[in-house]
């Protein structure tokens, strides 16, 4: 998980979702003064951001694990073929070894050994030469093969072993996800009723705001050109739709979740992960980004959006926020992406 930060898209949002145990609680019957009230949201605020940290590492072992288990099918689909080979080569083998017992009851070296008329023995040795010759391309053809199905079988076990290991990490970063929910959930529980509703007012109304800009700034993309052009209109569409954990439409969205559908639509496949997304298409800097350019965040990636130009990107930002436009300067940078 990252170190706790300054709330990175935008403090002003609390959740209706929420969670557990706080570090700021007020005594009981204590009145909540505004400045207790907003230090609460802002509480709430960053762990809502932390959840979504581990929601995109969630998603990032669940792309993983997608990855390892369709490698471990084509992994087991060769051990299957591998082994009746080595089966069909031990039948073949098993033959020639009848063949040779009917022909000459003894080994080779044996019957030279107590041959009445060795000459006559090596007389023969041209047969002999051929059973031998077969004898031994059928041996090293098992050989390799019984190899390679040993070590096929090594590799089954490691995939095995790497999808428990990604399979424990997947749980691990969507428990902490929901974990972070509940612990704010109990922060805004703490709150009295009248104060909560004072919280969720400023909320509705920051929310409204939020789109009507949102929906103002999204003229910039009726001239960008291209797939970008496609996914980010696409994009500012969902502007208003909630922000849920693993979610890509129609109505909810997770960051990476909305930017995978928005390219969808222009018949690129991405993944469902942010930090998978940045290993596509073309490295941009950020002086270099053009409208329709995925945006990344965090020395560990862990939100994704699309550049809108002047600054501004589209993204369904955390939970207890909508899709909207916002300044990308709001997190660190990490880098683009032109698809």
């Amino acid at each position: 998980m990252a170190a706790p930060r300054t709330s990175r898209r935008q403090t002003s949002g609390w959740a209706i979702l929420a969670i557990c145990a706080l570090t700021f609680t007020l005594p009981e019957g204590a009145v909540a003064t505004p400045s207790s009230i907003n230090a609460i949201a802002r509480q709430v605020a960053q762990l809502q951001d932390e959840a979504g940290d581990a929601a995109e590492y969630a998603n990032e072992a669940k792309v993983k694990l997608a990855k390892l288990q369709q490698k471990l099918s084509g992994v087991k689909g060769q051990q299957a073929t591998q082994s009746k080979n080595v089966d069909a080569l031990k039948k073949s083998l098993g033959k020639i070894a009848l063949q040779a017992y009917m022909d000459g009851g003894m080994g080779q070296g044996m019957q030279l050994l107590f041959a009445k008329d060795p000459a006559a023995y090596l007389a023969s040795a041209g047969s002999l030469e051929v059973l031998t010759r077969t004898q031994s391309i059928e041996l090293r053809r098992y050989s390799t093969a019984a190899q390679r199905l040993q070590q096929t079988s090594l590799l089954v076990k490691d995939q095995l072993k790497q999808i428990q290991a990604t399979q424990k990490e997947f749980a691990a970063e969507a428990a902490a996800a929901q974990a972070k929910l509940r612990k704010a959930e109990r922060l805004l529980s703490s709150l009295k009723s009248e104060d909560r509703a004072k919280l969720l007012k400023k909320q509705a109304a920051e929310d409204a705001s939020s789109n009507r800009n949102s929906l103002v700034s999204a003229k910039l993309a009726n001239k960008v050109s291209g797939r970008g052009g496609i996914a980010l209109r696409y994009a500012l569409k969902q502007i208003g739709d909630r922000y849920v954990f693993g979610a890509s439409g129609t109505t909810q969205w997770d960051c990476s979740g909305l930017t995978m559908v928005a390219f969808s639509q222009t018949g690129i496949s991405l993944p469902h992960s942010s930090s998978a997304q940045y290993g596509y298409g073309k490295r941009i800097s950020q002086g270099s980004l053009k409208p329709g350019d995925l945006v990344f965040f965090y020395n560990r990636i862990s939100h994704v959006g699309i550049y809108l130009g002047n600054g501004l990107m589209v993204h369904a930002p955390r939970p207890g926020k909508r899709v909207q436009v916002s300044r990308i300067s709001i997190m660190p940078f990490r880098g683009g992406v032109r698809l």
